[in-house]
């Protein structure tokens, strides 16, 4: 008997191509991410995106801020593409994108998609035009674009009409929802424009970050019955360490379980020194447990309680997972289908076995008290019994024979 629950099917939506990978449509979810170095640095942006797209980032933000940052992008592309990083290039436009885009016609066509915000492209009459400007270059390049309304940096002149038509009602809405309807607003008629303008429908991504929960829940729910343009998520500012995580999993787990959401990005503030990696890592955890899409193998520990006397569990299971993530990058095209593959490392007898062959592969270390053995399960067998100093290189060997063996 089963009592998964599976997500809701994924709403219809336009595809839309972004270099080699399709977003929106019957696609899987794709995952993103953003470097945080000085675009115009070449060998560190270079650097931080080959170690993105190693980690399994499928799109990569950079940041084009100035002309020497846009002067860079045809070189870091081609860098790349010497190392056989061929992960597609997003531009993030703030302010002056226009003009970045029309002074360095390179890093138009280097960019496999740009990405601006309705709220700070221009004021007033410079607003339409600078606007224009940016999906005029997109249509020549035959580039799509990300419309990405940001709750901080809402446009607001049009955050400002809808408050005073709201005041005006007889039953205003709280400014919660008001705010939600501006956010929504700005990225449907910025997407109405650039269609004028003669930008196809298959080549624009919407998205509108908040950064409550709560609020993101709302907002997102509300645009998905409005449009059916694919959409971004991500909780913008989510901050660091377990609150972020945390924060954005919540937020994104809700939609995605509903069938909203065609890529993601989890924006964590990494640590200092800390690698921009777990934003990736995050990401694809939170659409594999949600049986959206498999990424690495998946491993089963227990926490620990006081019938495990050592942590030596602890340690063999953190071992296991850098393992099983290290060897990704080669296993994924030499042992297709690898990333479903299910280990078990616990901790005792209580539910140790029973784990264990669940999984299809798992070892019962001892617990206190017990037989100083460790029995390991292949496909729900019993298959051998491991002892002494040595059970752990044993048992990532016979991981890796299991993985030869039966994706080989």
């Amino acid at each position: 008997m089963s009592f998964t629950t599976s997500p809701l099917p994924r709403r219809s939506c336009v595809t839309v191509r972004v270099g080699g990978i399709a977003i929106g449509g019957d696609a899987s979810v794709v995952v993103q991410s953003m470097t945080n170095t000085d675009t115009a640095d070449v060998a560190a942006t270079v650097a931080q995106i080959a170690e993105l797209a190693r980690a399994g980032s499928e799109l990569a933000r950079i940041t084009v801020n100035n002309e020497s940052a846009a002067a860079a992008v045809p070189l870091i592309r081609d860098r790349l593409a010497a190392q056989g990083v061929t992960v597609p290039l997003i531009g993030d436009f703030h302010f002056n994108g226009h003009r970045l885009l029309t002074q360095s016609p390179a890093c138009a066509e280097a960019l496999a998609k740009y990405r601006i915000n309705p709220g700070n492209v221009g004021r007033g009459k410079k607003k339409d035009e600078q606007f224009a400007a940016i999906i005029d270059i997109a249509c020549r390049h035959d580039k799509p674009v990300r419309i990405g309304v940001n709750w901080g940096s809402l446009d607001q002149e049009l955050a400002a009409r809808l408050m005073d038509d709201n005041a005006c009602l007889p039953q205003p809405q709280t400014a919660a929802d008001v705010m939600h309807e501006a956010m929504i607003l700005s990225a449907l008629e910025s997407a109405r424009r650039a269609e004028e303008i003669g930008l196809g429908r298959d080549q624009i991504i919407l998205s509108v970050k908040m950064s409550g929960v709560q609020d993101l829940i709302a907002v997102y729910r509300k645009l998905a019955t409005r449009c059916d343009y694919p959409l971004h998520l991500g909780l913008t500012e989510a901050g660091m360490g377990s609150k972020g995580i945390v924060a954005s999993t919540a937020a994104l787990a809700v939609l995605l379980q509903e069938g909203i959401g065609d890529t993601i990005r989890v924006s964590l503030t990494p640590e200092p020194g800390g690698s921009r990696t777990q934003e990736v890592i995050v990401a694809q955890e939170i659409l594999q447990v949600l049986g959206l899409r498999s990424f690495t193998p998946a491993v089963t520990a227990c926490p620990g309680c006081g019938r495990t006397s050592s942590d030596y569990f602890q340690r063999l299971a953190r071992q296991i997972q850098d393992y099983l993530r290290d060897q990704m990058p080669v296993w994924r095209d030499q042992y297709p289908g690898v990333e479903e593959l299910k280990v078990a490392v616990m901790g005792c007898v209580v539910n140790g076995p029973g784990e264990s062959k669940q999984a299809n592969i798992g070892i019962s270390l001892p617990g206190a008290g017990e037989i100083p053995v460790a029995p390991v399960y292949v496909d729900g067998e019993k298959t051998v019994t491991l002892k002494g100093e040595t059970i752990a290189a044993e048992f990532q060997q016979l991981v890796a024979d299991y993985v030869a063996r039966r994706y080989g």
